[in-house]
């Protein structure tokens, strides 16, 4: 790639972010910003050992506090270990506040006016912040105090209703997919309302809840829902709309078949010497294969069946219809094209170098910047405060998180 023309530091180069939020709707918002090029400050409860998902599975290595999932949404972000219940953490925090762009925590609603740290009470004294509030149901409503979590999410919302095999229970998405589209929608938010104090010079707040977004984001099913009244049905790998549209067992494994039109099938059907079932019409048409979509299955599967995966895949690209693998990560992270786009990462943190997955922006001219890697709770304490008297008042250990106290 030719890097003549990119700028080094990225289109957020100078936008200051505190970041009082934990787990991970918040910290994926301000992993993105930071990638864009922002200045993110992560603050930590080091009487909780920071972060709660430095807990959440195995660490990375001894005599860190490094896991996982933790690393997964904090690179590009410095740690201060800070108490907001003390008095002295307060005033830090309104200090940092009145250097900052941005403030985004993920306290539940009015969980920090007792700190005085709500917006409305930073709103006058900081009147170009823009301050993100995430929570599971939105700062107003009826379920306003309720604790919200991805899977809460997930259940409200509806999508686990629409997601899973036909016979069997509910199911949530195999990762956090809630916390991670709010922490998009937030993200958005945020460099709107950058955008609007560019031109107005105010800030403002900005509420967005897990299940909001998880409810924007049932599209179709949800849109189909609101103009028919009727309650879609769990179909597994199936399509509502478009049949056959959905993973078929192979030989050896699975192979995705995604036929958008009436010629793809034919092409499709073709392959697998079923080329009369164009002229049947229960199967001639899309319309008609979602209403015969059972009986359609129970010719296609057996005839699929007999090819491997690889030779439907290749017979299938062959003649332009859609297709392909269903990957385990292994495979995943294995592909050239997961080589080609940057998808995996690779920095130096405290116990020595890690794999990250990569950013998908790519812009060309203010790229995405990998600077700074997942810290240790606190490590960047002294780094932040250097010179602040207030430093004396962060704990015993301002530059370390404990578990419990």
């Amino acid at each position: 790639m030719d890097v003549s023309n990119l700028l080094p530091h990225g289109a957020l180069n100078g936008v200051k972010v505190l970041d009082l939020s934990r787990i991970l709707a918040g910290p994926t918002c301000t992993q993105l910003l930071g990638d864009l090029g922002a200045d993110v400050i992560k603050v930590e409860n080091p009487k909780s050992g920071g972060d709660d998902t430095r807990q959440w599975g195995k660490t990375i290595a001894e005599d860190t506090d490094l896991t996982p999932y933790f690393m997964c949404a904090n690179r590009n972000k410095r740690s201060l270990a800070l108490d907001i219940s003390s008095p002295e953490g307060q005033q830090i925090i309104r200090r940092l506040a009145g250097e900052a762009d941005i403030l985004i925590e993920n306290f539940k609603p009015g969980g920090l006016a007792k700190y005085g740290l709500d917006y409305d009470s930073l709103k006058d004294a900081f009147p170009r912040l823009v301050y993100c509030s995430i929570s599971g149901y939105g700062q107003t409503g009826p379920n306003r105090e309720k604790p919200g979590y991805d899977l809460m999410a997930q259940g409200y919302g509806g999508i686990m209703s629409l997601t899973g095999d036909p016979d069997g229970q509910p199911m949530k998405v195999g990762v956090g997919i809630a916390d991670v589209m709010c922490g998009m929608y937030a993200c958005i938010g945020i460099l709107s309302a950058l955008r609007h104090r560019e031109a107005s010079g105010e800030g403002q707040q900005i509420d967005v809840a897990l299940v909001d977004s998880q409810i924007a984001w049932l599209i179709n099913e949800g849109a189909s829902y609101l103009a028919t009244d009727q309650v879609p049905i769990r179909r597994g790998n199936g399509h509502p709309s478009i049949m056959p549209y959905q993973t078929y067992a192979t030989a050896d494994g699975h192979v995705i078949l995604a036929v958008g039109n009436d010629s793809q099938c034919a092409r499709m059907l073709d392959f697998l010497g079923l080329s009369g079932l164009m002229k049947d019409p229960r199967f001639a048409t899309n319309p008609a294969r979602l209403e015969h979509r059972d009986a359609m299955n129970t010719i296609l599967k057996p005839a699929i069946a007999a090819h491997t995966t690889d030779a439907m895949i290749a017979a299938m690209e062959a003649r332009k219809v859609p297709a392909g693998p269903v990957n385990t990560l292994d495979q995943v992270f294995n592909t050239d094209q997961v080589a080609a786009r940057d998808m995996v990462v690779e920095m130096q943190a405290a116990p020595g170098a890690v794999r990250l997955l990569g950013n998908p922006l790519k812009f060309s001219r203010t790229p995405v910047t990998y600077r700074r890697p997942p810290p240790e709770c606190g490590a960047d304490s002294a780094e932040i405060l250097s010179g602040d008297r207030a430093f004396e008042a962060t704990g015993d250990t301002p530059n370390g998180c404990k578990t419990g106290d």
